[in-house]
């Protein structure tokens, strides 16, 4: 007996047929197996079609029945992670009405702001938690004004894992924790939010019913059984944001556990059980897959936009052709801590919210013709990608995150060790790696919505260490100069 999980990303989406008993993953596979593209029609912008990633789920989907030979009667359950706050409209019809405006999107920061301070800073951050920056709310607001014509013809909005549900399912509904991940949710009245509605004007109607994160959401519908090659009636029980999902892959449900990712984007993402925010609004807090309004579970989430991305960029522009991350990494631990006074800003990859939705784009500082080499320049952007996470760090320790271990996929730049141990070094906190993922957590998350587990401690308890990274001490003071040198350049 099985549970299948799908995690849609912006770069591809991935599928992961867990066996119920062992908690062992049978088979997993992604497509494309080149990135997703992201459509910029103006500088800030990122766009994607809803449709390519049910044409990149239902291929995922195909090799992962084909791996496993396993008989689709025999899958109990499906959940699904979702890269955060895209907005999808659909209208009556169910027909999209346009591409998807996605999370790394920035042309919304005007309205978020705007609508920050005609609310009232002090009102916004105490109910919402956040301020509407350039969340689905405020990219939503981004259409009414400018495209009056598709706004108008809006049946529903959804999150994207909102969409992928509703193509198997041929149900619309949405979570309590997708709706504050697109700042929609009041924590203190606990309902969908009447300042924002009523600020920007949206009809009640567009929002659609709301569902639990751990239940039966629905069943696969004939229409969508025939596409997959699933068994119709199959309930889909789980559907959560992937940096909630990542945390709960990695077992993290309870006030102080920390997760992190290093995709496209980084994240570091720890449980509060109390409601906090930050006054400035640099990290954003959202329900956790389990908050209830009587249990507090909240997600602190902090999101480097500019991680990842700014690797693969290196990749497809500075280094030989063919040249793997693998290789990358390796060439990088030839450089020094601090990479000989070479300090790379990684912010290249639209407005960030650490830094008060400043837009200051990524830049090498400090290059020397006579010293530096690629060795250099790998290591300063791996650094400067870690510096980051630091910053914000600091920030969620200034609202009551203990910081001290740090759990992770072994995947993306957490495969690199100069990555890791820098990280360790200069947050002073342990490194966990684990051998799971999204799509795998997110099946194991459908088996406790469908009731096959009796608890996310059953559920992840086949769940194995891979590694830890201790800080390495005897260097502390060279990753102290070079963060203080980077620091700089950021404030």
């Amino acid at each position: 007996m099985y549970v299948l999980g799908y995690d849609i990303g912006s770069s591809s989406v991935k599928a992961a047929l867990v066996e119920i008993e062992t908690g062992k993953t049978v088979a997993s596979d992604f497509y494309p197996k080149v990135e997703m593209p992201m459509y910029a029609e103006r500088a800030g912008w990122a766009e994607q079609d809803p449709e390519m990633w049910w044409t990149n789920l239902k291929l995922a989907n195909a090799s992962v029945l084909r791996q496993s030979n396993a008989d689709p009667q025999d899958i109990k359950a499906i959940g699904i992670s979702w890269q955060m706050h895209g907005l999808v409209m659909v209208d009556k019809n169910r027909k999209v009405l346009r591409p998807s405006i996605i999370w790394c999107d920035s042309r919304a920061v005007p309205f978020g702001e705007k609508a920050f301070h005609a609310i009232g800073e002090e009102r916004v951050l105490s109910h919402l938690l956040n301020s509407p920056g350039n969340f689905t709310a405020a990219k939503l607001a981004w259409v009414k004004e400018n495209e009056p014509g598709i706004y108008d013809r809006i049946d529903k909005i959804m999150l994207p894992g909102d969409y992928i549900a509703m193509k198997l399912t041929d149900e619309i509904s949405v979570t309590i924790e997708g709706l504050s991940e697109g700042i929609f949710w009041d924590f203190k009245e606990n309902t969908l939010s009447q300042d924002v509605m009523g600020y920007f004007g949206f009809e009640k109607e567009l929002i659609p019913e709301i569902t639990p994160v751990f239940g039966i959401q629905g069943q696969v519908s004939g229409s969508a059984a025939k596409e997959l090659g699933l068994y119709p009636g199959t309930p889909v029980s789980y559907r959560a944001g992937d940096q909630p999902n990542n945390a709960a892959s990695l077992n993290v449900f309870n006030p102080g556990e920390i997760a992190s990712t290093a995709g496209t984007s980084g994240v570091v993402y720890g449980v509060l059980d109390e409601v906090k925010y930050d006054p400035r609004s640099r990290v954003n807090i959202f329900a956790h897959v389990n908050h209830q309004p009587e249990s507090t579970r909240l997600g602190v989430l902090l999101c480097i936009n500019g991680t990842g991305i700014l690797n693969s960029w290196i990749k497809k522009n500075m280094v030989p052709e063919n040249l793997s991350y693998h290789e990358m990494n390796t060439i990088a631990e030839q450089s020094p801590i601090g990479a000989k006074g070479l300090s790379v800003i990684p912010f290249g990859n639209g407005a960030e919210r650490v830094l008060e939705n400043r837009d200051m784009g990524s830049s090498f500082h400090g290059v020397n013709f006579n010293i530096h080499s690629l060795p250099d320049l790998l290591r300063g952007a791996q650094e400067g990608i870690v510096f980051s996470f630091q910053y914000g760090m600091e920030i969620m320790r200034q609202i009551g995150m203990d910081i001290r271990v740090i759990r992770a996929g072994n995947a993306n730049m957490f495969l690199s060790s100069l990555f890791r141990e820098t990280l360790a070094s200069i947050s002073g906190a342990v490194i966990e790696l684990y051998d799971t993922d999204g799509a795998a957590g997110a099946a194991k998350a459908a088996g406790i919505g469908a009731g096959i587990y009796a608890s996310p401690a059953e559920a992840f308890s086949s769940l194995k260490k891979i590694m830890a990274v201790e800080p390495d001490d005897r260097n502390k003071t060279q990753y102290q100069e070079a963060y203080q040198r980077w620091k700089f350049l950021v404030s």
